[in-house]
């Protein structure tokens, strides 16, 4: 057991006191690795595969700049890069891909059609996911530190994720972190999926510790009200995985780097 403590400050529920916890929980693009590269890369290469397998720029400009602007505003391409509370930097694969069908039947294609383009897209862009992009993921700044720190007060740790399983681990064994995160994860494959309440009592179930025994750390409002509505007393937001820093709902204890952090035995 041990506590957290942000700027040497102890932390626990919204009504006050101390938490005493076994187990963190972090979620991965953007609180454990900077994503933002290749993701803006790979969304920037769907809207341009789908633009293409749509074909309208010929004999419908119109249609092709209007489906350009769908696709970038779905994806939260911006030129300031990609927004971090957008669906490609949270949502799952599949909910990004029914997002691209969405903007192309919204100029006219019939579902069927529009759903085949997206797959398509997606088949031939997916190889630019994780490290097969051009920027594949790093940690962000000094997380190995901060997982000694946990460590040595005998706090587990577990990644909690809407990226898939063969991403969460391809992104661990690159930075030898999976030796931290071995005893669970949760990621697209599960069910429930984020931000599901019970996608966190099953990450604790598999992890063997109770939702009031643990903390949560993400980047994004989904992330935290997850985590306060499955009863965990610890729920932090991370602002440090992008370029320009995601805003969080006024209230939580905002992390700006994990040197903030601090773990103390009880």
């Amino acid at each position: 057991m041990a506590h957290l403590l942000l700027r040497g400050v102890p932390l626990g529920p919204p009504s006050g006191g101390i938490s005493s916890i076994d187990a963190v929980l972090f979620d991965k693009d953007g609180t454990l690795s900077h994503s933002e590269a290749m993701l803006q890369a790979l969304a920037a290469a769907r809207v341009d595969c789908a633009l293409v397998l749509a074909d309208l720029e010929a004999h419908s400009p119109e249609r092709h700049r209007e489906l350009r602007d769908l696709l970038e505003r779905a994806f939260g391409l911006r030129a300031s890069g990609i927004h971090p509370g957008g669906i490609t930097a949270v949502a799952a694969r599949d909910h990004n891909l029914i997002a691209t069908a969405t903007a192309l039947a919204q100029v006219g294609l019939s579902w069927p059609d529009s759903l085949a383009i997206a797959e398509d897209t997606f088949r031939q862009t997916d190889r630019l996911h994780g490290a097969g992009g051009a920027s594949p993921p790093r940690p962000t700044a000094g997380l190995p530190a901060l997982l000694d720190r946990l460590q040595r007060a005998n706090l587990r740790c577990a990644v909690i994720s809407n990226d898939h399983e063969e991403g969460i681990r391809g992104f661990l064994q690159r930075h030898d972190l999976e030796h931290r995160f071995e005893q669970a994860l949760w990621s697209a494959e599960h069910h429930p999926r984020k931000p599901a309440a019970g996608a966190v009592h099953g990450l604790c179930a598999d992890l063997g510790v109770q939702p009031e025994r643990c903390a949560l750390i993400g980047d994004a409002d989904s992330d935290l009200r997850m985590a306060r509505a499955a009863g965990v007393p610890v729920v932090i937001g991370y602002r440090a995985g992008w370029e320009q820093p995601p805003e969080l709902e006024p209230g939580w204890p905002e992390l700006h780097h994990w040197d903030e952090l601090e773990a103390a035995a009880d």
